[in-house]
């Protein structure tokens, strides 16, 4: 809304021509929802601690969890959201199809997410609302979101699925792109939920995802760059570089509470929010393999799950000490603050081969 006020003084206020430029208001995004994030975070741990809002500990994890975890407030999700929310608000193009498209999934799931937590206070579980119950309300909101985003759009590539490595290889999904899209956006939503389990895990892995995408989103839809780079052309996704720079920003105001030990948790308001917004993103920038790949810490946490349930139903035996794969090497005896730095580690090297793959074709 900002951005589109300042526009119609430019030809009265010619250095406010910078807004013009998406890497600008990018740069803008990152700060604004920073210092958002840096402001409100205090004050909304005091509310949520003194209104009881705990995260309930799951009792078959980690021993020292129980310990030094309980009591810790839950629902920091919130103070991300706002973040992001009032940077995009401010600084994108808020008429523009991509923007309202990752804007409707990342408050939908944030709402969701928010319930899910409010149901695990409220309950004293780690339980909240049933697998089945979130599930179909992600692929409602899903379907909606997708059938939206298809109706408006008029462009035939949409429905391509495009492979990494080679410069005309695709398929074409045709309908089959709608239940594909749902895959991509519920899971990983859920993959990154499943990975925020330790203080500060999920937050950095979702900044270097968000980032790559920043970079993706703003070449794709620069005519200039995505021929020089060889990848699809799609007209508007610059602006989903600015949604990124706002997810980047408030991700580092909210690692400033969540850093190890952490005085709050996002809770399934964030990580479901996050997960699905990068889901979105995968989608409209064509580049859901990419997305895959930069994203393969959030891959390996779901894939260990998975693997753990097939192999405990089918054979009563688990092929990890506990699942997702992080409380397995915590498990092995691992400290907490270890695992979470090589699995940063991790994501950086994932992030790198994500973004070569732009120029290896």
């Amino acid at each position: 809304m900002l951005y589109s006020f300042l526009l119609e003084f430019v030809d009265y206020l010619s250095f406010l021509n910078v807004f013009k430029y998406i890497t600008f208001r990018v740069g803008l995004a990152v700060f604004t929802s920073l210092v958002i994030v840096l402001i409100i975070g205090g004050p909304f741990i005091k509310m949520v601690s003194n209104n009881k809002f705990v995260n309930p500990i799951r009792d078959d994890g980690p021993e020292d969890h129980i310990i030094k975890k309980i009591g810790t407030p839950t629902m920091g999700g919130l103070v991300i959201l706002i973040g992001i929310i009032l940077s995009v608000l401010m600084w994108a193009d808020i008429k523009n199809i991509y923007i309202i498209f990752t804007l409707y999934i990342l408050i939908s799931f944030g709402l969701l997410g928010a319930f899910d937590d409010y149901k695990k206070v409220k309950n004293n579980n780690s339980t909240g609302v049933s697998f089945k119950f979130k599930l179909l309300i992600q692929i409602i909101i899903s379907v909606i979101g997708i059938s939206f985003l298809t109706y408006y759009l008029d462009y035939q590539e949409f429905t391509n699925l495009y492979f990494p490595f080679f410069k005309d290889l695709f398929i074409n999904l045709g309908w089959f792109f709608i239940p594909f899209s749902l895959f991509v956006i519920i899971g990983s939503s859920n993959a990154v939920n499943l990975t925020d389990g330790l203080d500060g895990l999920a937050t950095v892995p979702v900044i270097l995802v968000a980032a790559c995408f920043a970079f993706i989103s703003y070449v794709a839809g620069n005519i200039i760059f995505s021929e020089y780079l060889q990848i699809i052309y799609i007209e508007g996704t610059g602006e989903i570089a600015i949604f990124c720079g706002s997810i980047i920003g408030s991700c580092l105001g909210f690692l400033w509470f969540n850093a190890p030990p952490a005085k709050i948790f996002m809770g399934d308001t964030g990580s479901l929010s996050l997960g699905g917004s990068l889901g979105a993103i995968g989608i409209i920038t064509k580049h859901e393999i990419v997305l895959a790949i930069t994203g393969g810490l959030f891959v390996l946490e779901a894939l260990s799950v998975i693997v753990q349930v097939i192999s405990y139903k089918l054979t009563g035996k688990r092929v990890f000490r506990m699942a997702p794969i992080h409380h397995h090497f915590e498990k092995k005896g691992w400290p907490e603050s270890t695992v979470v730095i090589r699995f940063w580690i991790i994501s950086i090297i994932l992030a790198l081969i994500g973004l070569a793959t732009l120029k290896l074709r």
